[in-house]
């Protein structure tokens, strides 16, 4: 079990985050209800998307990494 409060945690949350807003991106009617603001506090999903889509390979390679700290090393 992955702690919030922990650095790990910490890293579990955003990759989740950045993952589910690229995901979200994808899908049409969603993208313009939840990531047609850029400024404000809607706007965090908005750059959370940008970074999934934009950075695609390293957040991938940071994903798997991240499954294989929780699953096997922690």
């Amino acid at each position: 079990m992955t702690n919030v409060y922990s650095f790990d945690g910490i890293v579990v949350f955003g990759l989740l985050f950045i993952c589910t807003c690229a995901y979200l991106k994808k899908v049409p009617r969603l993208k313009s209800w939840l990531l047609s603001e850029k400024k404000g506090l809607w706007g965090v999903f908005y750059k959370g998307a940008v970074i999934g889509t934009r950075l695609h390979l390293a957040v991938a390679l940071s994903c798997l990494s991240m499954a294989f700290y929780v699953l096997f090393i922690k």
